[in-house]
């Protein structure tokens, strides 16, 4: 259990810095073990993603994204769809909007997809307007082009990580189409893990695996008294 607290601890520190970042929490269930017939209780550790808000840092760059609330963004990579909190997306030369690998970010009608005449540009000079509404709703020179879409998750622990930014979930039925967070446009969301809490987490860890061992070594050192002083019988 200790060495699973150490690992998700060092992952969440790993990933300070990483956009659209969720840290995992550790938590302990009691479940029943039958052992040779015998019904004992275990403890048994669970992770759980920390969907706390990140902090929003303003980049004023168009295509920058960050949802404040509920709610991620959901892209496609490789035939198959991801939810994701990281917001950093660009025009690639096909005209899709993407994310840093390349994932295209989903709209009401499938990949967002915008003309010709915006690629070149960074869409907010010149005739050229881009504006993204707080509920996905993407406008080019005030005209609706398409909204990217927003879902949430109705239970939290069906979320599993995939990567350090991309989550999937167990059960389709698990998304929901009426996410109630907003888009902010020019803006990305940090990750939400906080540096001083995990250190005093990892320090407490160690404290706690320090005692395991010296509770294992005195106990290792009674059992070889024992059998020593049974040996001379």
């Amino acid at each position: 259990m200790l060495s699973k607290a150490q690992e998700l601890t060092a992952d969440n520190l790993a990933n300070i810095n990483t956009p659209g970042f969720k840290g995992s929490t550790l938590f302990y269930r009691l479940v029943d073990e039958n052992l040779n017939g015998e019904v004992t209780k275990k403890t048994v550790p669970f992770q759980q993603v920390n969907l706390a808000q990140g902090i929003l840092e303003m980049t004023g760059n168009t295509f920058d994204l960050a949802v404040s609330g509920d709610g991620f963004f959901v892209v496609e990579e490789g035939g198959r769809e991801f939810l994701t909190r990281d917001g950093r997306f660009q025009i690639d030369p096909d005209g899709y909007l993407v994310n840093s690998r390349g994932a295209m970010v989903q709209g009401n009608a499938g990949p967002v997809h915008l003309p010709a005449q915006v690629r070149s540009g960074d869409g907010n000079s010149g005739e050229i307007q881009i504006d993204i509404a707080k509920d996905g709703s993407i406008r080019i020179n005030g005209q609706i082009r398409d909204q990217i879409q927003l879902v949430s998750v109705s239970d939290p622990s069906t979320l599993q990580r995939n990567g350090n930014s991309y989550f999937t979930v167990k059960y389709a039925a698990a998304l929901n189409e009426d996410a109630k967070g907003e888009i902010m446009q020019g803006y990305y969301e940090k990750g939400n893990v906080d540096a001083l809490h995990e250190l005093t987490s990892m320090m407490k860890t160690m404290q706690m695996f320090e005692s395991q061992q010296r509770a294992m070594n005195a106990a290792d050192e009674v059992l070889s008294q024992g059998i020593n002083n049974l040996g001379r019988y």
